[in-house]
């Protein structure tokens, strides 16, 4: 149509990640999956049991992980050997918590620790951003449409694409027996994610 302009407009905010998610887990191998299955399922509980002392609605979340016993198979194809994993996650606002179920969780290991935005903290920053980043798309809009010698502009159709993205989630090796023992709270330091909102639309200029 004539006389129509399109063209985007984008509005990014950096802030702090106020969620903490730390994965436990562990191996069992042996030649009976009924006694690795058994093996790690006292592990898992004996770490749920741990980590449900310190649960609390929105601060201290905790679920299990992956539960599976697989076989490891001979080159003739028959199994050798069980493998199993279990894994427990924990996550919540209150780091100070969660860093010190690492120190008290001693059947599991720390295999993976990372960080993202609430959703209450995500909506709030979003709408932020989505205000800067509409403003700055009409006055795009109202500075190319003067340029063009026109006088002003109506909105004939718009769009608003949302994108969050923070550090990816690191994993760590499974640490020893004797070094879960010795455990401290784990160090932590949240980190930002990025909360991105793209305004794409057309105008319709007048003079």
């Amino acid at each position: 149509m004539a006389n129509q302009l399109t063209l985007s407009a984008s509005s990014t905010a950096e802030v702090t990640n106020d969620v903490l998610s730390i994965v436990f887990s562990t191996q069992r191998e042996g030649a009976d999956p009924a006694v690795v299955q058994s093996q790690l399922t006292q592990a898992l509980n004996t770490a749920l049991a741990e980590a449900r002392k310190a649960a609390k609605p929105g601060q201290v979340e905790v679920s299990t992980g992956n539960f599976s016993v697989q076989p490891r198979y001979m080159p003739k194809g028959e199994p050798s050997k069980w493998q199993g994993t279990v894994e427990l996650r924990v996550e919540g606002k209150d780091f100070d918590a969660l860093t010190k179920l690492v120190g008290r969780i001693q059947s599991l290991s720390v295999s993976q620790v990372g960080y993202r935005l609430s959703r209450e903290a995500r909506e709030k920053v979003e709408a932020e951003v989505s205000a800067q980043a509409i403003a700055r798309f009409r006055a795009q809009a109202e500075t190319y449409a003067r340029a063009f010698g026109f006088g002003s502009v109506t909105l004939r159709a718009v769009e608003l694409n949302t994108n969050a993205s923070g550090p990816p989630m690191p994993r760590l090796r499974a640490a020893s027996a004797e070094m879960a023992m010795a455990a401290a709270p784990l160090p932590v330091a949240a980190g930002n994610s990025e909360v991105t909102v793209v305004v794409t639309g057309s105008v319709q200029m007048q003079k």
